[in-house]
């Protein structure tokens, strides 16, 4: 597979520079794709014929379905349905097949990478999980590029990855809150490892700095990205002598954790103590009350993803190792000032 699939690549990019066209517009020939002007399609055909290259279409031989995997580290949270919608969308427009699954047991990577090769896999868009180096190396030895969505480590600048403005997104949500008129803000945080949880975490401390607060570590409660662990850090922070009237969470979950805790402990939301949380999952909007969020485009990083994957497999040099998507902060019925 993994010489297979670079003497593919290597094929499209030649025929590409001789044709003076990008690989895209080469993949859409080969894949029998109608929206490629008639002379430029005869042009790239002649050229795929010289180089040994059957296109797809009228009279020609089909490949062997084109496959990538979508793989995630667990299936916990809604989020990944949208990010699942996404990456399919893109794969689809390029006629390529998807396989959803989750990351094995094999930390170093050898494994799963020959086993990804033998399985004819073009490529891997790798979800919310750890990719080191090695990892890296093994799949590159194979000749099976990478990209990732979320992940929990800094990836390496070789490893190509799609996210979104946490740091902003944690900034304005915090900033929502201060603007408000709340003074003691609790923080919800996700695992402390994680990327995205650390940049929450110095969006929420930028914004406090901006408007002059101190940063109070008894106010921090670090957890998983689940409704229990939002349940408990909202209750342990809601339980203390001066507790806070607003709290920030890291995601969702652990925000409708936190509504119930703070229901639980007779508190009322927005009326006692306000709630912000982080994603904008479906179940967000049907909280009681709905849930004020940071909106992240979930189906458009899985998107892009797939996207930037599809041109390395194509033989492309991406841009920039790196691309964020904007957030939008979601005002809905959670927050309020807090009383008198």
């Amino acid at each position: 597979m993994g010489k297979d699939a670079s003497e593919r690549r290597a094929t499209l990019a030649a025929v590409a520079r001789e044709a003076g066209v990008s690989v895209p517009t080469v993949s859409k020939v080969v894949n029998g794709r109608t929206d490629v002007a008639p002379e430029t399609r005869t042009r790239i055909g002649v050229l795929l014929a010289q180089h040994g290259y059957v296109a797809r279409g009228p009279g020609g031989s089909q490949p062997v379905a084109r496959t990538v995997d979508l793989v995630f580290d667990a299936m916990e949270t809604p989020n990944n349905l949208e990010i699942i919608r996404g990456a399919i969308e893109a794969a689809s427009a390029e006629q390529v097949d998807v396989v959803v699954g989750l990351v094995p047991e094999d930390p170093l990577g050898a494994g799963w990478a020959r086993r990804t090769a033998n399985a004819h896999r073009e490529g891997v868009v790798l979800v919310t999980s750890t990719v080191t180096s090695q990892q890296w190396r093994h799949f590159s030895d194979q000749d099976i590029p990478i990209v990732t969505i979320d992940p929990v480590n800094i990836p390496s600048p070789e490893i190509p990855s799609v996210g979104a403005t946490n740091f902003n997104g944690g900034m304005e949500a915090t900033a929502h809150l201060i603007g408000l008129g709340h003074r003691r803000i609790g923080f919800v945080e996700g695992p402390p490892e994680a990327m995205v949880s650390i940049a929450r975490l110095h969006g929420y401390h930028a914004a406090l700095s901006r408007a002059g607060q101190a940063l109070e570590p008894e106010l921090i409660r670090p957890g998983p990205f689940t409704f229990d662990a939002g349940f408990t850090a909202a209750a342990e922070l809601l339980s203390l002598t001066e507790r806070p009237t607003a709290l920030f969470a890291a995601n969702d979950a652990q925000a409708l954790g936190a509504i119930e805790a703070a229901r639980t402990l007779g508190l009322r939301v927005p009326e006692d103590v306000s709630v912000v949380g982080f994603d904008d999952m479906t179940a967000s909007r049907w909280s009681a009350p709905p849930l004020t969020t940071v909106r992240q485009p979930l189906a458009e990083m899985g998107r892009v993803a797939m996207q930037r994957l599809l041109r390395l497999v194509a033989g492309e040099q991406l841009t920039s190792p790196r691309i964020e998507l904007a957030t939008q902060l979601v005002i809905r019925k959670s927050t309020a000032p807090p009383a008198a």
